[in-house]
Protein backbone atom coordinates (compact mmCIF):
# COMPACT_ATOMS: atom_id res chain seq x y z
CA UNK A 1 0.00 0.00 0.00
CA UNK A 2 1.05 3.52 -0.66
CA UNK A 3 0.09 6.63 0.44
CA UNK A 4 0.08 9.95 -1.33
CA UNK A 5 -0.08 13.11 0.13
CA UNK A 6 -0.51 16.30 -2.53
CA UNK A 7 1.10 19.28 -1.08
CA UNK A 8 2.19 21.50 -3.19
CA UNK A 9 -0.60 24.58 -2.90
CA UNK A 10 0.72 28.23 -2.17
CA UNK A 11 -1.99 28.54 0.94
CA UNK A 12 -3.09 32.23 -0.66
CA UNK A 13 -5.37 32.58 2.19
CA UNK A 14 -2.93 32.09 4.67
CA UNK A 15 -0.51 34.68 3.74
CA UNK A 16 2.19 36.41 4.44
CA UNK A 17 2.86 32.88 6.46
CA UNK A 18 2.90 31.15 3.32
CA UNK A 19 5.29 33.59 1.78
CA UNK A 20 8.04 32.20 3.90
CA UNK A 21 7.01 28.70 4.80
CA UNK A 22 4.48 26.00 2.73
CA UNK A 23 1.15 25.79 4.16
CA UNK A 24 1.74 21.75 5.60
CA UNK A 25 4.57 22.92 7.83
CA UNK A 26 2.38 25.70 9.86
CA UNK A 27 2.14 24.90 13.48
CA UNK A 28 -1.02 24.02 14.94
CA UNK A 29 -1.40 22.65 18.64
CA UNK A 30 2.15 22.03 18.76
CA UNK A 31 3.27 20.35 15.32
CA UNK A 32 3.14 21.22 11.82
CA UNK A 33 -0.18 20.23 9.99
CA UNK A 34 1.53 17.66 7.99
CA UNK A 35 3.35 16.33 11.46
CA UNK A 36 -0.42 15.32 12.49
CA UNK A 37 -0.91 13.61 9.14
CA UNK A 38 1.97 11.77 9.38
CA UNK A 39 1.60 10.35 12.88
CA UNK A 40 -1.55 8.94 12.07
CA UNK A 41 0.18 7.31 8.49
CA UNK A 42 2.76 5.53 10.13
CA UNK A 43 0.60 3.63 12.30
CA UNK A 44 -1.08 1.63 9.17
CA UNK A 45 0.56 -1.86 8.47
CA UNK A 46 1.61 -2.66 4.97
CA UNK A 47 3.18 0.89 4.06
CA UNK A 48 5.19 0.65 1.93
CA UNK A 49 5.95 4.41 0.72
CA UNK A 50 4.56 7.89 0.72
CA UNK A 51 4.70 9.93 -2.09
CA UNK A 52 4.58 14.06 -1.14
CA UNK A 53 3.83 16.28 -3.57
CA UNK A 54 5.56 19.76 -3.36
CA UNK A 55 5.50 22.95 -4.98
CA UNK A 56 7.22 26.35 -3.87
CA UNK A 57 9.50 25.72 -0.64
CA UNK A 58 9.24 21.86 -1.14
CA UNK A 59 12.78 21.85 0.32
CA UNK A 60 11.33 23.26 3.77
CA UNK A 61 8.75 19.62 3.87
CA UNK A 62 11.47 17.45 2.42
CA UNK A 63 13.84 18.43 5.65
CA UNK A 64 11.03 18.21 7.92
CA UNK A 65 9.88 14.80 6.89
CA UNK A 66 13.83 13.63 6.52
CA UNK A 67 14.40 15.10 10.14
CA UNK A 68 11.14 13.69 11.93
CA UNK A 69 9.99 10.74 10.02
CA UNK A 70 12.09 6.94 9.55
CA UNK A 71 9.68 6.44 6.61
CA UNK A 72 9.86 5.65 2.48
CA UNK A 73 9.04 8.78 1.29
CA UNK A 74 9.47 9.66 -2.45
CA UNK A 75 9.06 13.37 -2.89
CA UNK A 76 7.65 14.43 -6.22
CA UNK A 77 7.65 18.15 -7.58
CA UNK A 78 4.85 19.85 -8.90
CA UNK A 79 6.25 22.61 -11.18
CA UNK A 80 2.98 24.00 -12.32
CA UNK A 81 -0.28 24.67 -9.73
CA UNK A 82 -2.82 22.77 -12.43
CA UNK A 83 -5.56 21.10 -9.66
CA UNK A 84 -5.19 18.63 -7.31
CA UNK A 85 -6.30 15.99 -9.74
CA UNK A 86 -3.10 17.08 -11.28
CA UNK A 87 -0.92 16.67 -8.26
CA UNK A 88 -2.24 13.02 -7.71
CA UNK A 89 -1.73 11.93 -11.56
CA UNK A 90 2.17 13.15 -11.02
CA UNK A 91 2.49 10.91 -8.00
CA UNK A 92 0.37 8.33 -9.50
CA UNK A 93 3.38 7.53 -12.18
CA UNK A 94 5.26 5.84 -8.84
CA UNK A 95 2.32 3.39 -7.97
CA UNK A 96 1.91 0.11 -9.69
CA UNK A 97 -1.47 -1.78 -9.36
CA UNK A 98 -1.33 -1.36 -5.39
CA UNK A 99 -3.65 -0.12 -3.20
CA UNK A 100 -3.63 3.56 -2.50
CA UNK A 101 -4.69 6.08 -0.28
CA UNK A 102 -4.49 9.65 -1.03
CA UNK A 103 -4.88 12.19 2.28
CA UNK A 104 -4.58 15.79 1.51
CA UNK A 105 -1.35 17.76 3.11
CA UNK A 106 -3.72 20.89 4.43
CA UNK A 107 -6.34 18.81 6.15
CA UNK A 108 -6.18 16.96 9.79
CA UNK A 109 -8.55 14.15 10.24
CA UNK A 110 -9.86 12.60 12.96
CA UNK A 111 -11.06 8.55 11.69
CA UNK A 112 -9.77 5.53 11.26
CA UNK A 113 -7.29 5.48 8.19
CA UNK A 114 -7.46 1.67 7.99
CA UNK A 115 -10.81 1.91 7.16
CA UNK A 116 -10.38 3.09 3.35
CA UNK A 117 -8.48 0.09 2.79
CA UNK A 118 -10.45 -2.36 4.20
CA UNK A 119 -13.12 -3.14 1.92
CA UNK A 120 -12.01 -3.81 -1.32
CA UNK A 121 -13.93 -1.13 -2.98
CA UNK A 122 -12.84 2.47 -3.63
CA UNK A 123 -13.81 4.49 -0.49
CA UNK A 124 -14.50 8.72 -0.36
CA UNK A 125 -14.05 10.12 2.93
CA UNK A 126 -17.56 12.36 3.31
CA UNK A 127 -19.07 14.84 5.86
CA UNK A 128 -22.69 16.45 5.69
CA UNK A 129 -22.06 20.50 5.50
CA UNK A 130 -24.04 23.27 5.51
CA UNK A 131 -23.03 25.22 2.79
CA UNK A 132 -21.90 22.33 -0.34
CA UNK A 133 -21.01 25.29 -2.67
CA UNK A 134 -17.63 25.16 -1.27
CA UNK A 135 -16.78 21.74 -2.01
CA UNK A 136 -16.78 18.77 -3.76
CA UNK A 137 -19.65 16.91 -3.03
CA UNK A 138 -21.32 13.17 -3.85
CA UNK A 139 -24.35 11.92 -4.60
CA UNK A 140 -25.44 8.58 -2.89
CA UNK A 141 -28.15 5.68 -4.08
CA UNK A 142 -28.27 2.65 -1.95
CA UNK A 143 -24.68 2.77 -0.54
CA UNK A 144 -22.97 3.70 -3.56
CA UNK A 145 -21.40 6.75 -5.18
CA UNK A 146 -23.42 8.12 -7.92
CA UNK A 147 -22.17 11.12 -9.36
CA UNK A 148 -19.68 13.65 -7.96
CA UNK A 149 -19.72 17.52 -8.64
CA UNK A 150 -17.16 20.02 -7.85
CA UNK A 151 -17.86 23.26 -6.05
CA UNK A 152 -21.78 23.38 -7.22
CA UNK A 153 -24.01 26.23 -7.98
CA UNK A 154 -26.79 24.36 -7.31
CA UNK A 155 -26.06 21.28 -4.79
CA UNK A 156 -28.03 18.40 -4.67
CA UNK A 157 -26.44 16.72 -1.85
CA UNK A 158 -24.65 17.95 1.40
CA UNK A 159 -22.15 15.41 1.78
CA UNK A 160 -18.87 16.94 0.59
CA UNK A 161 -15.29 15.32 0.03
CA UNK A 162 -13.30 15.93 2.97
CA UNK A 163 -9.69 14.98 1.54
CA UNK A 164 -9.51 11.47 2.37
CA UNK A 165 -9.58 8.76 -0.83
CA UNK A 166 -8.75 5.26 -0.56
CA UNK A 167 -8.32 2.90 -4.18
CA UNK A 168 -8.12 -0.59 -4.60
CA UNK A 169 -8.90 -0.17 -8.47
CA UNK A 170 -5.67 1.22 -8.58
CA UNK A 171 -5.41 1.14 -12.95
CA UNK A 172 -8.79 2.98 -12.97
CA UNK A 173 -7.87 5.74 -10.85
CA UNK A 174 -4.40 5.95 -13.25
CA UNK A 175 -6.03 5.81 -16.97
CA UNK A 176 -9.13 8.14 -15.54
CA UNK A 177 -6.23 10.91 -13.99
CA UNK A 178 -4.21 10.63 -17.09
CA UNK A 179 -7.29 11.13 -19.63
CA UNK A 180 -8.54 14.19 -17.42
CA UNK A 181 -5.03 15.82 -17.88
CA UNK A 182 -4.78 14.64 -21.60
CA UNK A 183 -7.84 16.18 -22.65
CA UNK A 184 -7.24 19.51 -20.02
CA UNK A 185 -10.54 18.96 -18.63
CA UNK A 186 -10.98 22.10 -15.92
CA UNK A 187 -13.34 22.78 -13.55
CA UNK A 188 -13.21 25.95 -12.10
CA UNK A 189 -10.02 26.65 -13.82
CA UNK A 190 -8.35 23.43 -12.62
CA UNK A 191 -7.97 19.70 -13.26
CA UNK A 192 -9.96 18.18 -10.23
CA UNK A 193 -9.81 15.12 -8.79
CA UNK A 194 -13.72 14.98 -8.88
CA UNK A 195 -13.83 14.95 -12.66
CA UNK A 196 -11.41 11.41 -12.71
CA UNK A 197 -13.32 9.87 -9.85
CA UNK A 198 -16.70 10.79 -11.82
CA UNK A 199 -14.98 8.77 -14.90
CA UNK A 200 -14.29 5.99 -12.52
CA UNK A 201 -18.03 5.42 -11.74
CA UNK A 202 -19.14 6.04 -15.33
CA UNK A 203 -16.86 3.05 -15.85
CA UNK A 204 -17.85 0.56 -13.25
CA UNK A 205 -16.08 1.49 -10.03
CA UNK A 206 -17.85 0.63 -6.78
CA UNK A 207 -17.23 3.69 -5.19
CA UNK A 208 -18.42 3.72 -1.20
CA UNK A 209 -18.89 7.13 1.12
CA UNK A 210 -17.34 6.69 4.60
CA UNK A 211 -18.34 9.11 7.53
CA UNK A 212 -15.29 10.87 8.61
CA UNK A 213 -16.10 12.37 12.04
CA UNK A 214 -13.00 15.01 12.72
CA UNK A 215 -12.67 16.84 9.36
CA UNK A 216 -10.56 20.31 10.31
CA UNK A 217 -9.52 22.53 7.50
CA UNK A 218 -6.17 24.18 8.24
CA UNK A 219 -7.09 26.52 4.89
CA UNK A 220 -7.46 30.28 6.38
CA UNK A 221 -6.39 31.73 9.63
CA UNK A 222 -9.91 31.10 11.63
CA UNK A 223 -10.13 27.73 10.27
CA UNK A 224 -6.53 27.02 11.75
CA UNK A 225 -6.91 28.60 15.23
CA UNK A 226 -10.46 26.43 15.15
CA UNK A 227 -8.15 23.86 15.31
CA UNK A 228 -5.59 24.16 17.10
CA UNK A 229 -8.51 25.01 20.02
CA UNK A 230 -10.00 21.50 19.35
CA UNK A 231 -6.82 19.85 18.99
CA UNK A 232 -5.31 21.00 22.56
CA UNK A 233 -8.03 19.73 23.95
CA UNK A 234 -6.07 16.67 25.20
CA UNK A 235 -3.71 19.13 27.00
CA UNK A 236 -6.17 19.81 29.77
CA UNK A 237 -4.23 20.02 33.02
CA UNK A 238 -3.44 23.66 33.73
CA UNK A 239 -0.33 23.87 35.31
CA UNK A 240 3.08 26.71 36.79
CA UNK A 241 5.92 27.03 34.70
CA UNK A 242 7.95 28.72 36.74
CA UNK A 243 6.52 32.11 37.50
CA UNK A 244 3.82 31.98 34.65
CA UNK A 245 0.40 30.17 34.41
CA UNK A 246 -0.86 28.57 31.62
CA UNK A 247 -4.35 27.79 31.63
CA UNK A 248 -5.36 24.26 29.97
CA UNK A 249 -5.80 23.07 27.40
CA UNK A 250 -2.74 24.87 25.72
CA UNK A 251 0.48 23.30 25.14
CA UNK A 252 3.57 25.00 25.75
CA UNK A 253 6.68 23.81 23.54
CA UNK A 254 9.65 22.04 26.16
CA UNK A 255 12.34 24.66 25.01
CA UNK A 256 9.98 27.89 24.98
CA UNK A 257 10.47 30.01 27.76
CA UNK A 258 7.77 32.05 29.36
CA UNK A 259 8.25 34.48 32.20
CA UNK A 260 5.63 36.18 34.19
CA UNK A 261 3.21 35.59 31.83
CA UNK A 262 -0.78 34.20 31.53
CA UNK A 263 -0.79 31.42 28.41
CA UNK A 264 -4.42 30.13 27.98
CA UNK A 265 -6.87 28.81 27.08
CA UNK A 266 -6.14 27.27 23.80
CA UNK A 267 -2.89 28.68 23.04
CA UNK A 268 0.51 26.99 21.25
CA UNK A 269 3.81 28.17 21.70
CA UNK A 270 6.28 26.44 19.55
CA UNK A 271 10.01 25.40 20.34
CA UNK A 272 12.45 28.29 21.39
CA UNK A 273 9.69 30.80 21.66
CA UNK A 274 9.99 33.54 24.59
CA UNK A 275 6.90 35.14 25.93
CA UNK A 276 7.31 37.60 28.87
CA UNK A 277 5.21 39.74 30.61
CA UNK A 278 2.17 38.95 28.50
CA UNK A 279 -1.36 37.40 28.92
CA UNK A 280 -2.38 35.41 25.33
CA UNK A 281 -5.31 33.09 24.59
CA UNK A 282 -6.74 31.30 21.79
CA UNK A 283 -3.36 32.12 19.83
CA UNK A 284 -0.90 30.40 18.06
CA UNK A 285 2.88 31.57 18.40
CA UNK A 286 5.47 30.39 16.37
CA UNK A 287 8.94 28.44 16.68
CA UNK A 288 12.18 31.59 17.96
CA UNK A 289 9.25 34.16 18.16
CA UNK A 290 9.26 36.66 21.02
CA UNK A 291 6.34 38.19 23.04
CA UNK A 292 6.62 40.73 25.26
CA UNK A 293 4.28 42.90 27.09
CA UNK A 294 1.18 41.57 25.11
CA UNK A 295 -2.17 40.77 25.78
CA UNK A 296 -3.31 38.88 22.05
CA UNK A 297 -6.25 36.97 21.38
CA UNK A 298 -7.46 35.04 18.17
CA UNK A 299 -3.78 35.54 16.86
CA UNK A 300 -0.90 33.79 15.00
CA UNK A 301 2.96 34.86 15.05
CA UNK A 302 5.27 33.75 12.59
CA UNK A 303 8.46 31.72 13.40
CA UNK A 304 11.23 34.07 14.43
CA UNK A 305 8.69 37.04 14.83
CA UNK A 306 8.66 39.87 17.51
CA UNK A 307 6.05 41.44 18.70
CA UNK A 308 6.47 44.04 21.69
CA UNK A 309 3.39 45.79 23.96
CA UNK A 310 -0.12 46.54 22.95
CA UNK A 311 -3.62 44.63 23.32
CA UNK A 312 -3.81 43.44 19.42
CA UNK A 313 -5.49 40.90 17.20
CA UNK A 314 -2.76 39.65 15.46
CA UNK A 315 -1.97 38.18 11.65
CA UNK A 316 2.08 38.54 11.97
CA UNK A 317 4.42 36.46 9.36
CA UNK A 318 7.87 34.86 9.76
CA UNK A 319 10.70 37.35 11.08
CA UNK A 320 8.92 40.16 11.25
CA UNK A 321 8.45 42.93 14.23
CA UNK A 322 6.38 44.68 15.64
CA UNK A 323 6.68 47.51 18.08
CA UNK A 324 4.91 50.08 20.55
CA UNK A 325 7.62 53.08 22.22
Amino acid sequence: MKVVIPAAGIGSRLRPHTYTAPKALLHVAGKPILGHILDRLITLPHLEEVLIVTGFLGEQIQDYVEAHYALRVRFVHQESLRGLGYAVHLACQYVGDEPVLVVLGDTILETDFSCFLQTGKDVLGVQEVEDPRRFGIVEVADGRITRLIEKPEQPTSKLAVVGIYGFWNTGLLKSCLAEVVAHGLTTHGEIQVTDALQLMVERGSTMVPHSVPGWFDCGKLETLLETNRHLLRGYDKPYERGDALVIAPSYIAPTARISHSVIGPYVSVGDRAQVSESVLRDSIIGEGAEVRQCLLEKSMIGNAAMVTGGFEHLNVGDFSEIGYP
